[in-house]
């Protein structure tokens, strides 16, 4: 049976809240055939997360329905590895003082002028110096606990529970290949970043799909060395522990509007 997860927007509402519903929703689970695995919920923005198994779309919102009256928002059709590289381990929660956020931030690293430097020195040589740099990036990666969600070739898709982890995995990737750098290793190899956070159902139909999109395009309008961040991070972290630069709304490929970018300098 296909997985799916679900949004439900319920202003006001507390952890208790969710823990009940869920409850009511494991009660008729049976009588829909839908098997619910897990749920998060967010309580700055009042959004509730559901990870279930169902013949259908329709058989989930019946299930909640009977249930407790509150109807998803939007619903999407998901992978379990998918889950779990963005959300890790699921678990369900015995009630609601181990609920959690489904919100994660949302890291994109690319390297820069890869096609030009395979050109430059050949594939064989090129397939080592990427070894290199997967190396840097995977080792700044565990030490935060991030969650590698995918190898792009030349970069990667990370997910992190907490957004001062992402930080810290963003410079310390760039203290890495500064480092290498300076050691005199050629040629140079120069890494673009892009952060973002969200929560991880909207109407993309996709897990996480306006968070990675937007880290897609933050990496892509960076340069080589620079990390470039969502206007919502430097509120997540405050600025006391992080120096941020603000460059100015930028215009990016699937967004309508110009988006505020800041410019991560240091922690």
């Amino acid at each position: 049976m296909p997985l799916f997860m679900d949004r439900h927007d319920i202003p006001g509402a507390t952890a208790e809240d969710s823990a009940e519903a869920h409850m009511a929703d494991l009660a008729v689970a049976n009588k829909h055939g839908v098997e619910f695995f897990s749920y998060w919920f967010d309580p700055a923005h009042g959004s509730v997360f559901c990870f279930a198994r169902s013949p259908s779309r329709d058989e989930l919102v019946a299930a909640h329905a009977e249930a407790h009256g509150e109807l998803p928002n939007e619903i999407i059709a998901v992978s379990e590895d998918s889950v779990l590289k963005f959300l890790g381990t699921v678990r369900d929660p015995k009630d609601h003082t181990e609920v959690t956020s489904a919100f994660r931030t949302i890291v994109f690293t690319d390297l820069e002028g890869s096609t030009a430097l395979t050109e430059e020195v050949g594939l064989s040589e090129f397939m080592v110096l990427l070894t290199e740099h997967d190396l840097i990036v995977r080792r700044a990666l565990v030490a935060v606990q991030g969650r590698e969600v995918k190898h792009t070739g030349d970069g990667f898709l990370a997910s992190f529970d907490d957004a001062a982890d992402a930080l810290g995995f963003c410079l310390a990737v760039q203290d890495g290949f500064r480092a290498r750098a300076e050691s005199g290793a050629q040629p140079e190899l120069r890494v673009k970043i892009g952060v973002t956070a969200g929560e991880p159902v909207d109407h993309n139909d996709d897990i996480f799909g306006t968070p990675v999109n937007l880290a897609a395009r933050l990496c892509d309008a960076a340069t080589g060395g620079q990390i470039f961040v969502a206007d919502t991070i430097p509120d997540l972290v405050g600025h006391d522990d992080y120096r941020f630069a603000d460059v100015g709304a930028r215009s990016m490929k699937g967004f309508p509007d110009p988006v505020p970018v800041f410019e991560l300098l240091g922690g």
